[in-house]
């Protein structure tokens, strides 16, 4: 779209409006039901800009879920700060999620609905994989603060009570998935650590 006489050129305004519509525009309706020319309407800037910026829809797409997954993850950092390290914190983890699940339009997870909506591309595979690993390092991190033995294992276990409630509270629009993620993570952190059960 042409420049209004007057006007200056902002190349991360543009790219930051472009990745901010297109964002809306996935999570609302699926990567597959967006075209390119109603991100650039919407976003006032050119396919050709677009493509200069990002180089495919696909590249953009994955734009998209990494500025999101980085949103994700320091959300998840700065409410995590607030709660003292422990048993507690780990279970907080949880807490946000459950906060985040209720929110009105939650639709899951962009990342994962990202990899749902590629079918599983190259590109795709490897964002979502390295949002996955982020977030079991930092339950891995969130455990041995909290003196769990073997933190290891009991992060993956964690991030699939996360991931499978996550996942569950998209399908069926009922956030006590997070609430009963929570439970179970109760359950294993205290096994884990041969701490009495309530």
């Amino acid at each position: 779209m042409p420049v209004k006489p007057g006007s200056t050129i902002d190349p991360e305004a543009t790219r930051a409006r472009v990745l901010d519509v297109a964002a809306r525009l996935f999570y609302e309706r699926s990567l597959a039901a967006v075209g390119m020319r109603e991100i650039a309407t919407r976003s006032n800037a050119s396919q050709l800009t677009i493509y200069r910026y990002f180089d495919s829809k696909e590249g953009l797409a994955a734009a998209v879920v990494r500025e999101r997954s980085d949103r994700i993850h320091a959300w998840l950092s700065a409410g995590l700060t607030e709660v003292p390290a422990g048993r507690e914190r780990v279970l907080a983890m949880f807490d946000l999620l459950t906060r985040w699940f209720i929110e009105r339009n939650f639709g899951g997870c962009p990342v994962i609905n990202y990899v749902a909506d590629s079918r599983g591309g190259q590109t795709a595979s490897e964002v979502t994989r390295q949002h996955l690993e982020r977030y079991r390092r930092l339950l891995e991190n969130l455990l041995t603060e909290a003196g769990a033995p073997a933190p290891t294992p009991l992060a993956r276990q964690l991030l699939l009570l996360i991931e499978g409630a996550t996942v569950v509270t998209q399908i069926d629009g009922n956030a006590d998935a997070g609430a009963d993620a929570r439970a179970a993570a109760e359950v294993l952190f205290d096994a884990a650590c041969g701490l009495p059960t309530s």
